[in-house]
């Protein structure tokens, strides 16, 4: 039995997982954003640790965790937690831009420093969920594209630095998948929403799942998931 902590449980991929995880008898860590989200996944997830610490505000994340009773040993640290904001550079305002540059990719910094140990003792994982956009920049996704080009910069540059402790560092570039994220982004994009045309988010956990189950003899260091052939 494996203990993963996970970001980004509340909804899509990320609850998803937590779903799979959970049900395979796993022990369960989930960061929620306060009190009555950990509540609430404290309800859907029985026996799972919940920590209050709001990603919007790195500064309570190592606070909150060494408030927590946290196990010595943490297997695998999966972020999956993320906020979209679209527009033009002439346009989007600063707010934008900072709130995304820290949800995205300040707090998975932050919070993967904070448990690197635990994750060290039990030659574990660290898993980030990017985004297509972390690899290419599309007109009016230039804020959300460079935090998820800034998250791999991040999972490159710690795959290089903890392979000595024995940790692997995974990255997954979904497409295009049907979540509420995925909702969103067509509400500001002004476009009709079709979840049918997009990658149902069981591929992407599957994918997930296959990079943490893979045996310690290999890693998959990158792994894009795109939508198949409609036909």
């Amino acid at each position: 039995m494996s203990i993963h902590l996970l970001t980004g449980a509340g909804s899509g991929i990320g609850r998803l997982l937590a779903e799979r995880l959970h049900a395979r008898g796993d022990d369960l860590v989930l960061i929620a954003r306060d009190d009555d989200r950990a509540a609430e996944l404290a309800a859907a997830f029985p026996g799972a640790t919940t920590v209050s610490a709001d990603l919007a505000h790195p500064e309570q994340i190592a606070p909150a965790l060494a408030a927590a009773a946290l196990p010595a040993r943490i297997d695998a640290v999966i972020h999956a937690a993320g906020v979209v904001a679209l527009g033009p550079v002439a346009e989007l305002p600063l707010d934008a831009w900072t709130s995304q540059l820290i949800v995205n990719l300040v707090a998975p910094a932050e919070l993967t420093r904070a448990v690197l140990p635990r994750v060290r003792a039990a030659h574990g994982q660290i898993v980030f969920v990017n985004s297509g956009a972390g690899l290419t920049a599309h007109p009016d996704w230039g804020a959300y594209a460079a935090s998820k080009h800034g998250l791999k910069a991040l999972a490159d540059a710690l795959r290089g630095e903890e392979a000595a402790h024995g940790v692997r560092v995974t990255t997954v570039y979904p497409g295009r998948t049907a979540t509420p994220m995925q909702a969103e982004v067509h509400a500001q994009e002004g476009s009709d929403y079709d979840p049918s045309r997009w990658i149902d988010p069981a591929s992407v956990v599957t994918a997930i799942l296959t990079a943490l189950d893979l045996p310690r003899d290999a890693v998959i260091s990158d792994l894009s998931v795109r939508p198949g052939p409609r036909g």
